[in-house]
């Protein structure tokens, strides 16, 4: 138990207390991943959102997963689905 705690911890620390410093070098998570999805729209001639965007992100970080077991691919998988979540706050609130 204490690691996953350890894990979940990490992963909001990456998305909430580290957000600011992140925001200064990459922008911030949300635009990006908009600004991302508007690319990757225009891109393919389909429409893919933002949301679309983490979920790509997930995908890949578990597809990395599958070829090599490191804690990292875990902690982004976390991380982006807690920025997903929170990116689309108001949407998830109403279904708690």
């Amino acid at each position: 138990m204490n690691s996953t705690l350890n894990i979940l911890e990490h992963a909001q620390d990456i998305v909430y207390r580290r957000a600011e410093e992140s925001s200064r070098r990459y922008g911030p998570m949300k635009e990006s991943m908009e600004k991302a999805a508007t690319l990757a729209s225009t891109m393919t001639g389909k429409v893919i959102t933002a949301k679309d965007m983490y979920l790509c992100m997930v995908a890949l970080k578990m597809s990395r997963e599958s070829y090599s077991k490191k804690y990292d691919n875990i902690l982004d998988t976390i991380a982006y689905l807690t920025a997903m979540v929170e990116h689309y706050k108001d949407e998830y609130d109403k279904t708690k």
